[in-house]
Parts: structure tokens; sequence; C-alpha cells
């Protein structure tokens, strides 16, 4: 433990001397990541799949603010779609669009949660992200990740029907929007999947937010078992088929990872907590104190000794 305390402390130190290219690098990371998932997924735009255009698309990231970052991804994934339906391209757009209008205009910090679903959805482990904006955003983080679940509800649509909507182009274009809106957002494993996100993040924000001792890692396992609980009712409900064996080791490894993201935010000693009291002209106040874990890093020095040289008689 003291050992994964103090490289701990060794990463806070170096983010803090090398912020400014540590900061630059996640972002490449980031961007690069979310449009290798997307190439692998609804990679039919040749020329996105270049690793040159993905690797040049990433570098430009490096210096964008998180919010451009998501706009860039969408239109990445925008000239995947339009490749194979124009018409799904533009209902995506006009999604996006009102998006943008109504939350990112005040909100735009959560920005970042908007292209994370969608691309974690594909790698199977979307659980975490509503138990990560529940630990560190506010209860307004439902909007983007619901957004989310949609876009990425749209992606699988365009991925698993390909052919059908390329070879659709005698259908009248009414028929076409209609048919598309229907199966896209009257999808019922979609809706299930938003409401268990929004319980996850309201359990996980309301338990975090209590004075009781291991708040971060209950509210991880209260909210992990709250959208187990909501897809395993929508299913029974709506009939809805999900494989059981990835859904759980998906949340499994989704709490795992929620887990080690709370060790290095908060990691305190609850054995070492305090109550205080204190009083003014018109309050009294009680106070619980529990004190953070740190451990000093360990300062090597090496100090070369010669060996001594014996003099010539």
């Amino acid at each position: 433990m003291k050992g994964l305390l103090v490289f701990k402390e060794q990463l806070r130190e170096f983010y803090g001397r090398h912020g400014a290219i540590v900061r630059p690098l996640i972002k490449f990371v980031l961007a690069f990541a979310v449009f290798t998932i997307l190439n692998q997924n609804i990679g039919f735009m040749a020329q996105l799949k270049n690793p040159l255009v993905v690797a040049g698309l990433s570098a430009v990231c490096c210096v964008l603010p998180y919010g451009v970052i998501s706009l860039v991804a969408a239109a990445f994934a925008l000239a995947h779609i339009n490749a194979v339906s124009m018409e799904i391209a533009v209902l995506t757009a006009a999604f996006l669009v009102v998006v943008v209008l109504l939350y990112y205009g005040f909100q735009p910090g959560d920005s970042i949660l908007l292209i994370l679903t969608p691309a974690l959805f594909f790698l199977n482990i979307p659980y975490v992200i509503p138990l990560l904006a529940g630990l560190s955003c506010g209860l307004i983080s439902v909007i983007p990740v619901s957004c989310g679940v949609v876009i990425y509800y749209i992606l699988l649509y365009v991925k698993e029907n390909a052919g059908v909507l390329t070879g659709a182009a005698s259908v009248d274009i009414t028929e076409k929007y209609s048919q598309i809106i229907k199966n896209v957002f009257s999808n019922q494993a979609m809706m299930v999947m938003i409401l268990a996100f929004a319980v996850g993040i309201l359990a996980v924000l309301v338990i975090r937010n209590t004075s009781m001792d291991y708040a971060w890692t209950i509210a991880i396992i209260v909210g992990t078992v709250a959208q187990l609980a909501v897809i395993f009712t929508g299913d029974f409900l709506f009939n809805i088929t999900l494989p059981i064996i990835p859904l759980i080791a998906g949340t499994a490894i989704s709490m795992a990872l929620a887990m080690i993201y709370q060790f290095f935010v908060l990691a305190v000693d609850y054995s070492r907590t305090e109550y205080l009291q204190y009083e003014d002209d018109d309050y009294y106040y009680y106070v619980k104190a529990v004190p953070k874990i740190t451990v000093s890093t360990p300062d090597v020095k090496v100090q070369q000794i010669n060996a001594r040289k014996k003099s010539k008689l």
C-alpha cells in the first residue's frame, strides 16, 4: 500500500513539474484513441482511416480545449456516417447542434463525457462513465452522458445496417427519415441505458456527498448495483437482449477503474477522523475532519566511493 502511495505522490510531483507537456500528451492520446475506435467500428470513409490522418488530427487536438476536441470527434464521426447515409448524418448533425446550443453554451466543462461515452461503449466498459461522472461532476452531467448514449446507438445502427442504408437510394426521402427516426430514437435498449446511467450518476452523487466513512467506495458499489438493477429490470419489462457475461464483465472492470480513480483522487485515512465543534454568535458548527493519506517520496542519494589508491614506494 505504501508503495502505491509513493507512486501516486511521484506522479503528482511529475505532473506538477511537467504539466505543460503532460496535458497536451493526454489530449493527444485521448483523441488518437477515440479516432481509432471510430475507425475500427464505423470506418466507412477510407481517407479517414489513414494512420497519418489520425495522427495529424490527434496532434491538432493537443492544443485544443476539450469542448473543441468533442466537436472534432463529432465531425470525424459524421464524415464516416455520411459515407453510408447522408440522411443519418443530417439527423445526427441536427441532434448535435441542439445539444451544443442547449447545454454546452452554459456548461462546457463536461464535454469530454460526450465523446468518452460512445467510445467506451465500443470497449464494453461504458458503465464507468456514470461512476466517474457522479464522483467528479454534478447532476447536470446526466445530459452529456445521455447524449453520448444516443450517439452510440446512432453509430451502432449505422454499423449494423450499413449495407441496407447504402442500397436504399430508391426509397422515398420522407419514408427514409421516418424509418431512421423510428429505428434509432425508439430503441428501447437505448432508453434503458439512459435511465440506468442517470440512476447510476444520481446514486453515486448522493452517497458521495454524505459524511459517512468510505462514502466514495460505497458510492461506487451502489452506483454499479443501481445500473445493473435498472438494466435487468429493463431486460425483464421490454425483453431486451443483452449478453449477461459481457455485461457482468464490463461492470466489474468499470467498478475496478472507478476504484483506481478514487485511490488517485481521494485517499484518506478514516482511522484518524476527528470531530470538531465551533460556534459564533449565530451558529454552532460541527465538523468532521478526515486527514488525507500523504507520504513523502524517498530521497535517494547515491554517493560514489572511489577506492583508495596505494602509494608506490
